[in-house]
């Protein structure tokens, strides 16, 4: 199938060919048709399978010629990165439609509030916001939402896990309620499953996501402890020259510290946290994408925020909180069909997690022997506490910003089932050139 089968306007076919698209992914293939006909959507696809154009193609199609000089269409998203990159797909898809579209969000300063404003007042055609931000234009009573037509959530699970439920709530309460609602998530929990009970009517499902990582991507594990890993990730480094290598760690003091002695061994790296200001991550992200810079290091505020082509090599410092956020991560590389390369770190806290995500993916992951020659020592002990259980972090108050106190969450709970040895022939695997296969 090609997108001319798929009954979209000339204008926005005009735009799909100026951009070298000709084939339709599954998941455009199945929510555009039925996005056309006026249906509320709830869709559940990984990153990096054209979601985002599965919801824009349509939504252009029906705004041109009839949009308005109000929002027509606002499009929620969990993070700024997240806001600029659909913005800018909008531009691109939309060359010939005569569409506006702004994006709204914040960490900067008083003056893009003030040019948010004036694009609010007089009137966009599509809105790309995050929720907090948002809701700051929304309580001046400026926004003009009583003519919107569409109401898109993107990374709708993701955005309930940060926190925002009450301010996408708060959000709907502005809207009217004759609209069209497409609801689109990585994943399907319940919560999701009950928050689009109360937004979407008569939905059309699509569900094409699968919890498995793209088949060209190399992924290895290197089983070591805290104090080695920064000499590992430098010898790894050092063996990827003028390769696009893109590093995560779950947490921010973990990323300003891998950047800070990155740099005193002569890297050229940068770093994305939420603690930088807006330029600055801005600015970081522009020279990546441009080449300039190669090796980025970032919280999980990139796993799903970030579309660059070219990606060669994933790191993962430390296994993430949620199996889930494994594959988002690892799914920055080999993307369009091309090939690439992931390496985990685990230490011996880590270790069940990284056995859930296996039985996650239904796969295991090739186990690496450390480099000989950079002074780390391999081999660790598994420790207790480091998979994923219940009982742990949970949220209160209803305020993003705080933490509540907790049950239900995700926590650091024991790990249920699974042997704590990996077996024989589970470790004897191929080698992926940066060290040697173990042997039995």
């Amino acid at each position: 199938m090609n997108f001319y089968e798929l009954g979209l306007i000339d204008e926005v076919l005009d735009g799909l060919d100026a951009m070298g698209f000709t084939t339709p992914t599954p998941i455009q293939e199945q929510a555009i048709p039925s996005i056309l006909e006026g249906k509320d959507i709830l869709g559940c696809a990984q990153t990096g399978t054209g979601k985002t154009a599965a919801f824009l193609l349509p939504v252009l199609d029906l705004l041109t010629g009839s949009a308005t000089t109000s929002i027509d269409a606002l499009i929620l998203v969990p993070t700024r990165e997240l806001a600029m990159q659909i913005d800018q797909q909008v531009m691109g898809l939309s060359y010939f439609c005569n569409v506006s579209s702004i994006p709204i969000y914040g960490g900067r300063d008083g003056h893009s509030f003030n040019r948010e404003k004036k694009a609010l007042i007089q009137g966009a055609n599509i809105i790309v916001a995050t929720p907090g931000r948002l809701i700051a234009h929304l309580q001046m009573g400026y926004v003009k939402t009583k003519q919107l037509k569409f109401l898109i959530l993107d990374e709708a699970d993701r955005m309930l896990d940060m926190g925002f439920k009450s301010d996408l709530d708060k959000i709907i309460s502005y809207l009217p309620k004759d609209r069209q609602n497409l609801l689109f998530s990585a994943t399907m929990p319940n919560e999701i499953r009950k928050f689009s009970k109360t937004i979407l009517k008569d939905p059309v499902s699509i569900n094409l996501a699968v919890s498995k990582p793209a088949k060209n991507i190399l992924q290895a594990v290197y089983e070591v402890n805290d104090n080695g890993k920064l000499r590992l990730l430098s010898h790894l480094l050092k063996q990827q020259k003028d390769k696009l290598i893109l590093i995560f760690s779950s947490t921010k003091a973990n990323v300003k510290n891998i950047a800070s002695e990155l740099k005193k061994v002569g890297l050229n790296i940068d770093e994305v946290h939420s603690d930088q200001s807006q330029e600055n991550r801005e600015e970081a992200l522009r020279q990546y994408k441009n080449g300039t810079l190669k090796v980025l290091v970032a919280t999980d505020v990139l796993s799903r925020g970030i579309d660059v082509k070219g990606i060669d090599l994933v790191v993962n410092y430390d296994v993430p909180r949620d199996p889930e956020d494994y594959i988002h991560r690892i799914g920055r590389t080999a993307r369009a069909d091309t090939s690439g390369m992931a390496i985990t770190f685990v230490n011996g806290k880590d270790l069940r997690k990284m056995k859930a995500i296996e039985r996650m993916m239904e796969q295991d992951v090739r186990r690496m022997d450390i480099p000989e020659g950079i002074g780390v020592k391999g081999g660790i002990t598994e420790e207790r506490g480091g998979g994923y259980g219940g009982g742990g972090r949970g949220r209160g108050g209803g305020n993003r910003n705080h933490r509540g106190g907790g049950g239900g969450g995700r926590g650091r709970g024991r790990n249920q089932g699974g042997n704590s040895s990996r077996s024989n022939n589970s470790r004897n695997r191929n080698n992926n050139g940066n060290g040697q296969q173990k042997k039995k």
